[in-house]
Formats: C-alpha cells, structure tokens, sequence
C-alpha cells in the first residue's frame, strides 16, 4: 500500500511522486492501493500525484485504487472530471 503524507502541495509533489513511483515498482501483486487518509493539507498537487501513481501502475500491469480520500480532495477530482480515474478501493484500510 502507498501511503500519501499528511501535507501535500505542489512543494512536495515531485519529491512525493518520486517516492510513491519507487514504492509501486515494489508492490507484490496486481493491484496498488494509495491510502489518502493521512492527506490535511493538500492541493491539486495532490490529484496530480495520485494521477501519476495510477499511470504508473497501469504501466506495470496493475490496477489502481484509492482508500481514505478526503472528501474535499475527492471533490476537487470531480470538478476537474478525474474522480473515475481514482477510484475508491474497495478494501478498507
């Protein structure tokens, strides 16, 4: 599982992607799941990095979900029209 910090703006994007990219790569299995439930203090940097981590994961062959996404996260997904694109996991944390 890929666990996002608790502060997330475009500061920290790129190093934050860069370290959740490394951790997919390792994950065992066909799917990857990022845990957003630590996320307080976040921007579109966040959906960015999580975007990242799902064509990451769709390149290696895994599906990808998200679990604990904070619902002001979740709606900026939807204003922008990527929610589909990081679905809820199904499994809880």
């Amino acid at each position: 599982m890929l666990v996002l910090p608790h502060e997330l703006t475009h500061s920290q994007a790129t190093a934050c992607a860069r370290m959740l990219a490394q951790a997919l790569r390792a994950e065992a299995g066909g799917e990857v799941i990022a845990d957003a439930s630590a996320l307080v203090q976040f921007d579109s940097s966040a959906l960015a990095v999580l975007l990242e981590c799902r064509r990451e994961a769709m390149a290696n062959g895994k599906s990808f979900a998200v679990s604990g996404m904070p619902l002001l996260l979740r709606k900026l997904a939807e204003l922008y029209g990527v929610a589909s694109l990081l679905p809820a996991s199904p499994r809880a944390h």
